[in-house]
């Protein structure tokens, strides 16, 4: 499908955004007396990151055409994110997902088989919007929804390396979406088709099956790709061409949530190569945007403006009045 009739933001991507419902009694679910309302979903997490940044950013998917999906369309809409290739769908319903922290345990409740998302089928694609991208960005929660979401993903990258667009790719693995042995020549596959492959390092540990940082690292450094590993102790390691480079976490003053970090790592790091950033520049505003993210509660809400970050990065004093 092809209807592009306006330049493409500079970063697309795609994939399911589903109605949040968070229980604020620490007593649970259960015995929650009221829920807070708000939606959630990597990749559109990421689109209003970018767009916070001062990029243009396109997610889309398909909603259920109901009460959740149409306040999910509008919410990422009015963040500046191009939802012009979203589709609304009268046969299947929004994706829902109920969070709730029961004696100090979190927890994540999801509704999502036969969901719109669910139904995404390479037939969705426009060719042009994609091809008109700097960086087409996926992953490997789509690829894990469904049958058609995997070969989704799998024309869209297609399609971008047909045009000469970066693939960045998050396999953001879900394990109560399909275990680690499902997921593994999948997501791995995916991971050799990348431009920045983004996992986190206790991902590599489950996808390589392999409990050593160093072994992760060495089978992470014969890929093509430049891998871009979360999670190591208080650094993020960068591998371009077999060489390892460690970039320094940001000490946050508080951690209220850290939902929503990788997301707003990946949105920093993506926004740091659309400004000509080397991969370590833009590793490090990576993890300054995601150590911003965990400092306030929500999936997106946090995500930091560019004025926010450069207040932070030049150390600019906050004038409470």
């Amino acid at each position: 499908m092809s209807t592009n009739t306006r330049p493409s933001p500079e970063i697309v991507t795609f994939g399911e955004s589903m109605g949040l419902l968070t229980a604020k009694d620490t007593r649970g679910l259960e015995y929650a007396a009221t829920l807070d309302k708000s939606f959630g979903g990597a990749e559109s997490n990421l689109a209003i990151g970018v767009s916070r940044l001062g990029h243009t950013s396109g997610w889309f998917g398909r909603l259920g055409n109901d009460p959740i999906g149409n306040m999910i369309l509008k919410a990422i809409r009015g963040e500046g994110v191009d939802v012009s290739r979203a589709r609304m769908s009268d046969k299947e319903p929004t994706g829902l997902m109920i969070r709730e922290n029961a004696s100090g345990k979190a927890s994540v409740h999801y509704y999502r088989k036969l969901s719109a998302a669910s139904a995404i089928t390479p037939e969705d694609l426009d060719t042009d919007y994609i091809a008109g991208a700097q960086i087409l960005h996926v992953t490997g929660i789509t690829a894990a929804i469904s049958a058609s979401g995997l070969a989704t993903v799998e024309a869209a990258i297609h399609i971008a390396k047909q045009a000469g667009v970066k693939v960045s790719f998050d396999p953001n693995l879900r394990l109560k979406l399909w275990s680690a042995e499902e997921a593994r020549p999948v997501l791995l596959r995916l991971a050799e088709q990348a431009d920045y492959f983004l996992p986190g390092l206790d991902e590599m540990k489950l996808l390589y099956n392999e409990e050593d940082d160093q072994k992760v690292l060495e089978r992470l450094s014969a890929m093509n790709a430049v891998c871009i590993v979360k999670g190591g102790p208080d650094l993020t390691y960068v591998l371009v061409n077999g060489t390892l480079t460690e970039v320094p976490y940001f000490k946050a003053d508080r951690v209220l949530d850290t939902v929503g970090a990788g997301d707003g790592f990946c949105a920093g790091f993506l926004s740091g190569l659309i400004k000509g950033y080397s991969p370590q520049e833009a590793t490090r505003l990576g993890n300054l945007t995601g150590s911003m993210v965990i400092q306030a509660v929500g999936d997106w809400e946090a995500l930091p403006t560019w004025e926010q970050v450069e207040a932070k990065l030049n150390n600019v004093a906050h004038v409470e009045r």
